[in-house]
This record gives C-alpha cells, sequence and structure tokens, in this order.
C-alpha cells in the first residue's frame, strides 16, 4: 500500500457492512448522534490515496482574496458519479447564481419559503469558483441549510479519476458581513459535524466503496472564513470513494 503522495494519512479499519440491529439503531438516532464521527471505512481499492492531496489547498479564498471556508471533505470519482451519490443520499444541487436566483432567495428568507436549489456564493479554489455545490434545507426557509462546495482537481488517479475537494459547513441565518457589510449567511462554528454529516449521508445512501481520513490535514484548529465568521476543527479531511452502482 502506497501513502507517500498524501503523508501524514491515517486509517483505520472497521466493517463496512453493520448488522440489522445495527441499521435500525442508526436510522432513528438523535440529532446528535446524526452529527457524530463516522467510523473509517477503508475502500476495497485504491487505499493509497489520491495524488491531488499532495498539492491540495487547505481553504478556499474569497474573490478578494481572503481566506474562506476550510477544505473538509473530499470524494474521488466522476462528475455524473457525484451528482448521483448527492442525489441518493438526499442532497440538492444548488442553482446557479443569476438575477432570478438572486430576487427568489432573498425574498423566500423574507416569507419563510422553502427552496432546496438555493443558490450559494462563490468561492475559490485552484482560481477558480466552484465546480459544483449542494446543499440539504433546514426548517421552512433558505436562511438555514447544510451546504458543501465542490472543486475537481486537474490530476486524476490510476482509475483516470479526479478529486473533489470539498468545504462543508452550516449556514445558521442571514446577517451583514463583519468585513464587507453587505448581507451573507453566517455559518455555524462546529464544522466538523457538518463533514461528519455528509459522511454518514453518503455512506447510508450506499453510494461509497469506503472513505478514509488524512489526518493531520490542517494545523491550525480554529480560524475565520471569509465573512469573518469563527470556527474550530479538529483537523482531519475525509475522503470518500463513491461507487454509485453499489
Amino acid at each position: 500500500m502506497r501513502t507517500g503522495l498524501c503523508e501524514p494519512m491515517n486509517m483505520t479499519s472497521c466493517g463496512i457492512r453493520a448488522s440489522g440491529l445495527v441499521a435500525v439503531v442508526l436510522l432513528f438516532a438523535s440529532l446528535a448522534a446524526v452529527h457524530a464521527e463516522p467510523p473509517a471505512q477503508p475502500p476495497a481499492e485504491r487505499i493509497d490515496g489520491h495524488p491531488a492531496l499532495a498539492r491540495s489547498p487547505r481553504h478556499t479564498t474569497t474573490a478578494q482574496g481572503r481566506q474562506g471556508d476550510a477544505i473538509n471533505v473530499a470524494f474521488i470519482g466522476t462528475e455524473e458519479e457525484l451528482h448521483r451519490m448527492f442525489a441518493a443520499a438526499g442532497w440538492y444541487a444548488a442553482d446557479p447564481i443569476t438575477m432570478e436566483t438572486s430576487i427568489r432567495i432573498a425574498a423566500d428568507v423574507v416569507v419563510h419559503k422553502p427552496y432546496a436549489h438555493a443558490p450559494v456564493s462563490d468561492l475559490y479554489v485552484w482560481d477558480r469558483k466552484q465546480d459544483a455545490a449542494f446543499e440539504q434545507p433546514v426548517g421552512d426557509s433558505p436562511k438555514q441549510r447544510h451546504h458543501v462546495r465542490f472543486w475537481c482537481s486537474r490530476e486524476v488517479d490510476r482509475q483516470g479519476e479526479p478529486l473533489w475537494l470539498g468545504a462543508a459547513t452550516y449556514d445558521e441565518r442571514v446577517e451583514l458581513s463583519r468585513t464587507t457589510g453587505g448581507v451573507t449567511h453566517k455559518i455555524g462554528p462546529e464544522i466538523d459535524r457538518e463533514r461528519n454529516k455528509l459522511v454518514n449521508d453518503t455512506a447510508r445512501a450506499g453510494v461509497l466503496d469506503g472513505y478514509y481520513w488524512v489526518d493531520p490535514f490542517h494545523k491550525d484548529r480554529q480560524g475565520r472564513n471569509g465573512g469573518g465568521d469563527p470556527y474550530v476543527t479538529d483537523g482531519r479531511l475525509a475522503v470518500g470513494v463513491i461507487d454509485v452502482r453499489r
């Protein structure tokens, strides 16, 4: 097993399949359990990582060049597999930012109307804005939601598949940015909860061959995003291998 492409890495094994009783317990677990850290499930193949991890950025940046959200999750697979995985897991693809969608999200926040495909603001990795974004609404307004942005690596692995670097956060509410003065979403500080939820959702949907942890990925365990919102993390990156044929 090669690990040189993405050292340092820490992988721990566990069973891929749970018993029927455990599955029922997980299904009806409390909200805290939903966000609990998932155990590592090494994929059957390609457990040597992905070459793009060796030079992976640790944070996104804003259009003004400020440090943005922390990179905390990644998936290996094609673009089609990525979209199919999130659809199976109950997440929605975000609409692009247009005048129409911008007016809609603003109106829906005011009148408390759901918008499952609400657009997300642009952040940048590898000098380009996100290639895909997904979300899961909470309540009856787009001001609260789970969401993640992804950037596709130019490098591919031995199977010819790219790495999708992601920044998963939870939008708590809409407020004025501390840094820009504009209207923006405020993220929750516990970004590891969002990473863990995302891995749990996709694993339960049966669309992963497995996943592992890159540890440490972040040296700094706390920081602020481009809007000035504080966050904390255990410093680890979760990497999932997509297999929508399962």
